[in-house]
């Protein structure tokens, strides 16, 4: 499944038209020879099944460097937000921010959506962090309204009800490493290397890093971290506990698909409630917390999916959960 992925990127530079639903015919000389030499061992039914899965929702209007995408069939409460700014590596830019803060609403107003996936679509790259090119023509006061928006943005992410999922298969530094910590989880690849390297610019990461990566590997290995601007490997991630997963090069995206379609198949309102009851529970004390637990809890009692998942288990049968 890593050569498909790998493929999957070799032939996107190979299309000469690009589309959602059809077969790039330019890319087939490329995958026979690819078969043929015994790299990879798929046919065009498969590949071109790998790539229909995937549907629009969001045109580029916002922005061009942001798609949003919901996976098909069984998988439909998957959405994928995929980052595409290819010349910048992903650099966070006005109009990828613009086009971030759009797709996130957007997903907030959707009630059929389960789990979020925030992946690239640039080799080895996730997000470089900002576009100092850009940065250099601001004023200290247009810099300060970017930075506060991008934070905004980024604790929009983090306030979504449903779980958010970073698919990290390159380079996420600066704001490409704060959005990701502003996800439920984070799966990455060998290829990965993170980092906050913002003092090296005479600055501090202002986008939430300060106190989203203290809260997540502690106050001490937080410091390091900034303090030193030090990039940290996929695996070195993964000891830390600043990873959820770590999985060989070309796999995180399908560990990442793996880990949604596990929580699409789960109750849809309880996966919302215990996203919840963490959250908020970790900002107060315990007996509230427990309170809040409970709160959770009742709001799962007078559900439909509670009674399918009862007569499902009675049945020996897969639940047919609709969040209802």
């Amino acid at each position: 499944m890593s050569a498909l992925t790998k493929l999957t990127k070799t032939l996107a530079h190979h299309c000469v038209k690009k589309s959602k639903t059809h077969w790039c015919k330019s890319s087939q000389p490329l995958l026979n020879l690819l078969i043929s030499e015994n790299i990879v061992n798929i046919n065009t039914s498969q590949f071109h099944q790998y790539q229909s899965r995937r549907t629009l929702i969001l045109d580029s209007a916002s922005s061009e460097s942001v798609q949003l995408q919901r996976l098909s069939d069984s998988d439909s409460g998957i959405i994928e937000v995929s980052l595409n700014r290819p010349a910048a590596k992903n650099a966070l830019g006005t109009d990828m921010l613009r086009g971030l803060k759009h797709a996130f609403e957007t997903i907030s107003e959707d009630s059929s959506a389960n789990v979020v996936m925030i992946r690239s679509s640039v080799p080895k790259v996730f997000c470089a962090g900002a576009d100092l090119k850009e940065r250099r023509q601001m004023s200290p006061s247009e810099i300060h309204f970017y930075v506060n928006t991008l934070r905004s943005t980024f604790s929009f992410l983090e306030a979504l009800p449903i779980p958010t999922i970073a698919v990290i298969d390159g380079a996420a530094l600066g704001g490409g490493l704060e959005m990701a910590l502003a996800c439920d989880l984070r799966i990455c690849g060998e290829a990965a290397l993170l980092g906050l390297p913002e003092t090296g610019l005479a600055i501090i990461p202002g986008a939430g890093g300060t106190q989203r990566l203290p809260r997540l590997v502690g106050k001490s290995v937080a410091k390091d971290i900034i303090f030193t601007g030090r990039k940290v490997s996929g695996k070195d991630a993964m000891s830390l506990g600043l990873v959820n997963y770590y999985v060989p090069a070309g796999q995180a995206q399908l560990k990442a698909l793996e880990i949604a379609q596990e929580i699409n198949q789960k109750g849809p309102i309880a996966i919302r409630m215990a996203k919840r009851a963490i959250t908020k529970g970790l900002e107060v004390d315990m007996a509230s917390a427990l309170e809040l637990e409970e709160e959770c809890y009742i709001e799962t009692l007078h559900t439909e999916d509670r009674l399918e998942g009862l007569a499902a288990f009675a049945e020996k049968r897969k639940p047919k959960y609709t969040g209802t």
